[in-house]
């Protein structure tokens, strides 16, 4: 380890993000991210503005999620904190999600659609940081209870996963495992077909 890991010096700063998922109506969930940032000191800004230490930003967006095909069906913003009443006026920013389905492309549409001008560096940081914990959400939901091997959910699982990272890669090992299951019950699917 590095010396400078080491002795850190003071705390100056701290971001944190949270993602919790809810069921919600046996077939939807909600996902709940947070974001948070506490000032440890007085801060002086280039325009002359003094914010006194605590809380900046205190965001909390809402997503309703429904479970057959990870659309969002609804989005709620809550801005607890900002630093300019004028930051207020982002509050709509993220309401072009709605209707939108979390998969591959999910952040640069939301970028497009929120991002710059147009909306909240922060929402849009937060709803990005909470797309990923939607499939976990997903995940935890679907996986209550044993099921029978469903190869649409499958399918959507693999779509999701795969290249994601290098365990989840083309030719990895559990897109390998995922494939053989999917091919193993569309050959049981056809030989009851046949019968």
């Amino acid at each position: 380890m590095q010396p400078a890991w080491k002795s850190k010096g003071k705390k100056l700063h701290t971001r944190t993000i949270e993602v919790t998922t809810y069921d919600y109506g046996g077939q939807r969930i909600i996902i709940e991210g947070l974001l948070k940032d506490d000032r440890f000191q007085d801060s002086y800004m280039i325009t002359g503005e003094t914010f006194p230490q605590g809380v900046i930003h205190h965001m909390v967006v809402r997503l309703l999620v429904n479970c057959a095909d990870l659309s969002i069906e609804d989005v709620d913003v809550d801005l607890v904190a900002v630093p300019r009443e004028a930051c207020r006026e982002t509050i709509d920013c993220l309401a072009p999600v709605k209707g939108l389905t979390v998969t591959k492309g999910f952040t640069a549409k939301v970028k497009k659609m929120a991002g710059g001008a147009k909306g909240c560096t922060h929402l849009v940081e937060l709803i990005q940081a909470m797309a990923p914990a939607v499939f976990q959400g997903y995940g935890a939901h679907q996986s209550q209870k044993p099921s029978n091997f469903d190869s649409d959910r499958a399918q959507m699982v693999l779509q999701f996963l795969r290249n994601t990272c290098r365990t989840w890669r083309e030719d990895g090992p559990f897109v390998e495992m995922f494939k053989k299951r999917l091919s193993k019950e569309q050959q049981k699917l056809f030989r009851q077909q046949e019968s």
